[in-house]
C-alpha cells in the first residue's frame, strides 16, 4: 500500500471506536469525504469549529478528526449563512474530509475517560458505568402457573435460554400476582373491575440482544394474557474495559489540594483553569473522572467511594448539593481540557496504523483552546 484512502481511517476508527457504542442520541462518524480520496495527513480536534476548519486546511490536513460532532441535532440545510455550513464549505472546498468521535471515543477503551485517567496518574481504573455485556439481555416476565412451560418452550424457539453448550436454561420461581382490569380490557382470568389474584411463576431467561425483537414477539403470542409484564435487563460485564468515565485509585494517598495541582498540571491550560471544591487538606485516594460534563454521575460515584471527582461544565446547585453531602470532593476542569488528553492518544494510534501498513501518515493535535471563554477577570473585593 503506497496510501491510505479515506476508507482505511474510517475503519482503524471505528474498530477501536465502535460506532455501536455512542449513546442513541449521539451524530458520530464520517461527516464530509469521499472514501477513496486520499489520506496523507490529519489534525486533531476537540471542536470542528470555523477555527479548526481553517487550521487544517493551513496544515494541509486531508482529515480534520474531532470530538464533537457538527451536527449533533442534525440539519437540513449546510448552506454557508451559518457557522457550521462554512465549516463544511470551507473543508469540502479545501479538499479535507471531516470526521467524528463522539461518546463511542468517550467509552472505548483507550479512549477519552481512560486518557483523561491516565493524564492525572489514575491507575487499576474500571468504566464508573460499564457497557453492556457484547449482545446479552435478561428476560423477567410472569406467567400462570398452568402457561410456565408453553411460554418457556416458545420463547427457546425463538433463541432466549441459550447458555454455551446448553439451552432452554431459565430460572422460575413461584409466586402471586395481582391485577385489577380496568374498562375496556379483556382479561385472560378475571373481571373487569375486579381485584384478582392468580398463582404465577417469575420467568427468567438470557437472549442475544439481536433476538430481542424475536423473543418479545413470541412472549406476547405464547403468553395467556392480554397484556404480558415483562423487563428487559441489559447485563453489565464486572469486568468492562469500555463505558462511561473511570474510577480508580492513586498510586499513594495524597491532599485534595495537591491532587488538584496535579490536575492543573497534566491538562492543558485555559483561562479558567480549574475550580476545587471540598476540604483541601483532606487526604484522597480514590478519584472518579469524567470528561466533558459529567454532574449527571454525581450519585453513582458517590456510590462507588470515590473520595474526589474530576470532571466538567459543574453547574452550581448541583455541585453545591452534592457537596453539601460530603464526598467526593469536586474538581471542575473546562469542557476543551478534560477531553484534550485523548487527541494525541487517537493521533498515535493512527500512525501506528498506518505504520503497520507501510505508509506514512502525519499528524498533527490542534493546541487551540475551543472553550468559548477568552478571559477570568477577578471583581472588587466584596
Amino acid at each position: 500500500m503506497t496510501e491510505l484512502r479515506l476508507a482505511d481511517v474510517v475503519a482503524v476508527l471505528d474498530e477501536n471506536y465502535p460506532p455501536g457504542t455512542a449513546e442513541s442520541w449521539d451524530a458520530v462518524g464520517l461527516v464530509a469525504g469521499h472514501p477513496e480520496q486520499p489520506v496523507r495527513s490529519v489534525l486533531l480536534a476537540v471542536d470542528p469549529t470555523e477555527e479548526t476548519a481553517q487550521e487544517a486546511l493551513e496544515r494541509g490536513a486531508d482529515l480534520l478528526l474531532t470530538h464533537h460532532p457538527l451536527y449533533l441535532r442534525g440539519t437540513s440545510s449546510v448552506a454557508a449563512t451559518d457557522p457550521k455550513g462554512r465549516v463544511v464549505h470551507s473543508l469540502v472546498r479545501g479538499g479535507s474530509a471531516l470526521y467524528t468521535a463522539h461518546t463511542n471515543a468517550d467509552a472505548a477503551a483507550d479512549g477519552v475517560a481512560q486518557a483523561l485517567a491516565d493524564a492525572v496518574g489514575v491507575v487499576e481504573s474500571r468504566p464508573i458505568v460499564p457497557l453492556p455485556a457484547d449482545g446479552l439481555d435478561t428476560l423477567v416476565t410472569f406467567v400462570p402457573h398452568a402457561s410456565t412451560t408453553a411460554v418457556l418452550d416458545a420463547l427457546a424457539a425463538a433463541g432466549a435460554g441459550r447458555l454455551g453448550d446448553y439451552e432452554r436454561a431459565a430460572f422460575v420461581s413461584p409466586g402471586t400476582g395481582t391485577f385489577r382490569p380496568l374498562d375496556g380490557a379483556n382479561p385472560t382470568v378475571g373481571a373487569v373491575g375486579h381485584i384478582e389474584e392468580v398463582s404465577e411463576d417469575r420467568l427468567e431467561m438470557v437472549l442475544p440482544r439481536g433476538r430481542r425483537r424475536a423473543v418479545i414477539d413470541a412472549l406476547r403470542q405464547a403468553h395467556p394474557y392480554e397484556e404480558p409484564a415483562y423487563s428487559l435487563l441489559a447485563q453489565a460485564d464486572p469486568g468492562a474495559t469500555t463505558g462511561t468515565g473511570r474510577i480508580g485509585r492513586l498510586p499513594e494517598p495524597t491532599t485534595l489540594r495537591q491532587f488538584a495541582s496535579r490536575v492543573a498540571q497534566a491538562l492543558p491550560r485555559t483561562p479558567q483553569g480549574i475550580r476545587v471544591g471540598g476540604d483541601l487538606d483532606a487526604e484522597v485516594s480514590t478519584v472518579a473522572v469524567c470528561g466533558g460534563a459529567g454532574d449527571s454521575l454525581l450519585s453513582r460515584v458517590r456510590a462507588l467511594g470515590a473520595d474526589v471527582y474530576l470532571t466538567a461544565d459543574l453547574r452550581h446547585h448541583p455541585a453545591s448539593e452534592h457537596l453539601a453531602g460530603g464526598r467526593p470532593y469536586l474538581i471542575d476542569a473546562t469542557h476543551w481540557a478534560s477531553e484534550w488528553p485523548w487527541l494525541p492518544r487517537a493521533a498515535e494510534l493512527l500512525r501506528s496504523a498506518a505504520h503497520a501498513r507501510g505508509v506514512r501518515l502525519d499528524t498533527h493535535v490542534s493546541t487551540r483552546v475551543t472553550d468559548p471563554w477568552d478571559i477570568v477577570l477577578e471583581g472588587a473585593p466584596t
